[in-house]
């Protein structure tokens, strides 16, 4: 029997739609948040924030999304980035948008340019870097949702060049840690 008249006959393709929560590819364990809903963001939306150089628009925290994902758009100048670190919750995935990003997942440096993707799971050490004389934008997603807070208490920080003792500290706390 194809797929097609399998759903038709057995009720199944209907009921997943009309009620999707009882579909078996649908539940992951995690309780729904009452905030959880469909949502477009615009362009020029999403919450600001400069966290450590790293100008991040974030555009879905873990609270819109049932604590699955969180997504930023990263604003950066020439030179800003991020020192190699692992992260113990969360994977990554970084799209870039414009300019060229150097980016070392796992020991293996490469040179991202716009429509050019990298993925960083969770324990593997990675790290990146805007090259060039242009800015780069790019779109981190990582999931599960969390760090947003982290980066909240880092923007949070007083303006300057920060003490690095006391941004491992936050980090850390967040399960991220620098190698």
């Amino acid at each position: 029997m194809d797929r097609k008249k399998f759903i038709k006959t057995s009720g199944l393709g209907l009921a997943f739609v009309l009620k999707p929560e009882i579909s078996p590819f649908h539940s992951n364990g995690l309780k729904k948040s009452s905030n959880e809903k469909s949502k477009v963001i615009k362009a020029s939306e999403g919450k600001v924030l400069n966290v450590i150089g790293d100008i991040q628009t974030h555009k879905l925290v873990g609270i819109e999304t049932g604590n699955q994902i969180v997504e930023w758009v990263d604003n950066v100048e020439p030179g800003v980035g991020i020192p190699p670190h692992v992260h113990s919750k969360e994977d990554e995935i970084f799209r870039i948008i414009e300019g060229e990003i150097e980016i070392m997942v796992g020991g293996n440096t490469s040179i991202l340019k716009a429509g050019d993707v990298a993925y960083a799971p969770k324990n593997i050490p990675h790290s990146w870097k805007v090259v060039g004389t242009n800015k780069a934008k790019m779109i981190t997603s990582a999931f599960p949702a969390g760090i947003e807070h982290m980066f909240q208490q880092l923007a949070d920080l007083p303006e300057g060049p920060p003490e690095f003792k006391k941004v491992a500290e936050i980090c850390q706390k967040h399960g991220v840690s620098f190698v």
